[in-house]
């Protein structure tokens, strides 16, 4: 049974971990353990967001609670597959918080800034920032996904639908966490 939100400007909490981690030499989804699903989930869950769902294609496991499996059948065309089916898995949230697993150090405190963001600017939008490197999540108010679905591509997720946009607040979350993605294995942790 899914768990939707109910209330208004509810959050749901999409964590994109569907990929083969080519570079990384597995899917991410099962790195350290599952130490990285495990943390992505708490972000999400203790962060403010409702219903979190985790996107899965690559590698299928179990989700820890209160997190529940999405599958992207097409998961193989990259993070716009992956986002895409995360969306259209939470049809009753106001906004989607967009994280994904290789962002391990980011916590609820991160999540729960970046919410907050989106739900007091009017364009209802925001993103991670750490230093001049911007990051996540991505909070995205459910007006705007139609626009983000007919932006998304092969090998991106939302980088065309945020690109040049001014209407982005940027949150200034260095003092939370790095937001670095791990893509091998050489990276630090």
């Amino acid at each position: 049974m899914s768990k939707t939100p109910r209330r208004a400007g509810a959050a749901a909490g999409v964590l994109l971990a569907a990929g083969a981690g080519t570079r990384y030499g597995m899917p991410k989804v099962l790195a350290a353990q599952g130490k990285w699903l495990r943390s992505g989930v708490a972000a999400l869950a203790g962060g403010g967001c409702e219903d979190v769902v985790v996107v899965l294609g690559a590698a299928v496991v179990d989700v820890p609670a209160p997190a529940r499996a999405v599958l992207a059948q097409d998961w193989r065309r990259g993070p716009g597959a992956s986002l895409r089916a995360g969306l259209e898995s939470v049809p009753e949230a106001d906004f989607a918080v967009v994280l994904t697993v290789d962002t391990p150090d980011i916590g609820a405190d991160v999540v729960s800034r970046v919410l907050a963001a989106a739900r007091a600017v009017p364009s209802g939008i925001a993103r991670a920032r750490y230093g001049r490197r911007p990051g996540h999540p991505v909070v995205i108010a459910r007006r705007h996904w139609p626009a983000l679905l007919g932006a998304l591509r092969d090998g991106e997720g939302a980088r065309g639908f945020l690109a040049g946009r001014d209407d982005v607040r940027a949150v200034d979350c260095a003092d939370l966490a790095g937001g670095a993605d791990i893509d091998t294995p050489a990276d630090p942790d």
